[in-house]
């Protein structure tokens, strides 16, 4: 555990790796995420950050060995939140957490032993990004999301209004120059509208 906090604190984390696209707006950026393995569990509920934390948890017992081989798994930036946003205001909504699993165990990543915690295998995705700064909440997502929402709006980029992401960079223990995104799908042409 020490050794993945100081890692954490002191040293470059590997992140999923990314093209990024020809266009930026002013105020967003487009990038290309490649085809990888992702670690992941899913919980329900009316606010992103108790789900996140109760996710994030499942998943840091899975890279500190609580998977079949016993192996430590180094930890990775982001910790990437997939939002399926509820029917209503009241609704619950589903979290998929996830990890990006290194490129040491990208081959052949140990198998979960949490029944709740699963390997995917994510597509190649383009995604829009707005950074942020600070200690993310759901005021800060939430509003972060929308002005996202409105520079493609106002750019006429298509995008898939739902599921988004939120990611975050940084360990608890970093207090300045943190680092928050939200992520909005680019629409491709299977989207129905």
């Amino acid at each position: 555990m020490l050794k993945t906090i100081g890692q954490a604190l002191f040293s470059k984390i590997e992140n999923p790796k990314f093209t990024p696209g020809e266009k930026q707006g002013e105020d967003y950026e487009v990038r290309t995420y490649q085809a990888a393995k992702w670690v992941s569990t899913t919980t329900t509920g009316l606010q992103s950050d108790p789900a996140i934390s109760t996710g994030f948890r499942k998943l840091f017992k899975y890279i500190q060995g609580a998977n079949q081989n016993k192996v430590t798994v180094d930890m990775t930036a982001p910790v990437a939140c997939l939002v399926q946003p509820g029917a209503g205001p009241a609704c619950e909504s589903t979290f998929t957490v996830s990890f990006y699993v290194p490129e040491e165990h990208q081959a052949s990543p140990p198998e979960p032993s949490d029944e709740t915690v699963f390997l995917e295998g994510k597509k190649e995705f383009t995604a829009y990004v707005r950074t942020y700064g600070g200690f993310s909440n759901e005021q800060s997502k939430q509003e972060n999301l929308l002005k996202l929402v409105e520079s493609l709006t106002r750019d006429g980029v298509p995008f898939q209004e739902q599921p988004y992401y939120t990611a975050g960079y940084d360990s608890p223990f970093k207090l300045t120059n943190r680092r928050n995104e939200v992520w909005i799908l680019k629409r491709t042409e299977e989207v129905q509208e």
